[in-house]
């Protein structure tokens, strides 16, 4: 799919393939199956995070430049935090590069604790950082503030998930 419709220029026949790639193409993208990615999985202060037995998967849609994504992690009984030295400071990478200019938006976060069975509802932000992260997750609750990392808002465990969801302005 293009982001720019095409200049026609006067006397020029307008061919089946020319309707197609400017008509039925751009029209089937919006209508289009999400696309599957593998999230990049980050930590500030240290060591990244290793996913082991666990399971990290995103999909996202791409209309134009705008692009709609989730993620899930799945922690694994193998799954390790990374950093060290304090916070993690979890980041994880986009499906497409990011428009300059689109720091500190709100992105939606769900950490669920698979042994209370308790949802804890997040928020994070967007950075630059590493072609376009999403990072620094908070809690939207009062009992648990802080940044989200490995302790907080529970201890991750074996069968714990972080789901993360958002939308953002793509470079192209």
């Amino acid at each position: 799919m293009t982001t720019t419709p095409r200049t026609w220029s006067v006397g020029e026949i307008v061919t089946a393939a020319y309707m197609n790639a400017e008509i039925r193409d751009q029209f089937a993208s919006f209508l289009g199956a999400w696309t599957s990615w593998t999230p990049a999985w980050y930590a500030e202060g240290g060591a990244n995070p290793t996913i082991g037995n666990g399971e990290l998967s995103g999909r996202y849609l791409k209309v134009g430049r705008t692009v709609d994504w989730t993620l899930q992690l799945r922690w694994g009984s193998t799954t390790a935090a990374g950093g060290g030295g304090g916070s993690e400071n979890w980041m994880f990478g986009l499906p497409a590069s990011p428009a300059t200019g689109f720091t500190y938006r709100i992105v939606n976060a769900d950490a669920y604790d698979s042994s209370s069975g308790l949802h804890s509802i997040g928020h994070a932000v967007y950075s630059t950082s590493n072609g376009g992260v999403v990072k620094t997750f908070v809690s939207a609750r009062a009992d648990v503030n802080g940044i989200w990392d490995s302790t907080l808002p529970f201890t991750y465990a074996n069968g714990d998930f972080l789901y993360v969801w958002g939308r953002y302005e793509a470079a192209s």
